[in-house]
């Protein structure tokens, strides 16, 4: 397979965890991915992650994990910190460089905060810590479609509060589609996992993250907002932050220094 990558599944909890892995690195780097988890997980995605961040496998056996497969209502971004905890000690991986992206940024802030010994360096990227007005008007809106039923405009409002103008201008032709063939059979997950970032809020805990730090934003981000990565790096003492202008919360995807950056601050 493609730089030595894998689908993988792992028991937890009377469920399982799916994972992709790939890379040849002594070293691990672990990968959380945001709520777009809530709609597709990393099941069969090998091949496609193995070549996103391929960047990476020379130095790292790299690990893209997905929210374990059944999720009580109750599940808060301290719960899935929990169950990555687990699986982590279940695979023997003790020591590791994480990456969070949105809410894998908030699931890795719990993982790094209650589980310090695990985490060697920590990247957050378009995250918060705490909710705040952006968040909460974002987050309502997307519960409320998903209770109606109506991913069509979550899938259009998500491209819309993601990516550039630039961006959009080639997407927007394909919503029909591609709102149509993404679809779930069900969005109650999505509803779980949604209402998780709308409460989470560890502002009064971050400040115990210990580990290198790298905070990354963008200076439109019509999801997390503006000041949001900034408020972690100003609570986080051993951290720097990078604001990518004229880029919104997509700013993991499209910058295109982005994955070099990570790779730099890992390797550094």
């Amino acid at each position: 397979m493609f730089y030595n990558s894998k689908n993988c599944s792992i028991e937890i909890d009377n469920t399982t965890m799916d994972y992709v892995t790939f890379g040849y690195g002594e070293k691990n780097l672990i990968i959380i991915p945001g709520l777009g988890d809530a709609l597709k997980s990393v099941k069969g995605m090998a091949f496609t992650l193995s070549f996103l961040y391929r960047i990476f496998a020379k130095d790292y056996k790299v690990y893209v994990f997905s929210r374990k497969n059944k999720i009580p209502e109750t599940y808060q971004t301290k719960n899935m910190a929990k169950d990555m905890a687990t699986v982590l000690y279940k695979l023997g991986i003790t020591k590791t460089y994480v990456l969070g992206v949105s809410q894998g940024g908030m699931v890795s802030q719990y993982l790094a905060i209650d589980y310090p010994e695990i985490v060697e360096k920590l990247v957050l990227a378009v995250t918060l810590c705490r909710p705040n007005n952006t968040s909460k008007s974002v987050l309502t809106k997307w519960i409320n479609l998903a209770k109606a039923g109506d991913f069509k405009n979550i899938f259009i409002d998500t491209a819309e509060k993601t990516y550039t103008e630039k961006k959009l201008k080639s997407l927007r032709f394909f919503y029909p589609l591609l709102s149509k063939i993404s679809k779930p059979k069900s969005l109650d997950r999505f509803i779980i996992q949604a209402n998780s970032c709308l409460t989470h809020n560890c502002y009064e805990e971050i400040s115990n993250i210990k580990c290198p730090t790298f905070v990354v934003g963008a200076d439109d981000d019509k999801i997390v907002g503006n000041f949001a990565p900034t408020e972690i790096a100003n609570k986080i003492t051993d951290s720097r932050l990078k604001i990518y202008n004229r880029l919104g919360h997509g700013a993991f995807e499209e910058a295109k220094d982005f994955n070099n950056e990570v790779l730099n601050f890992f390797n550094s």
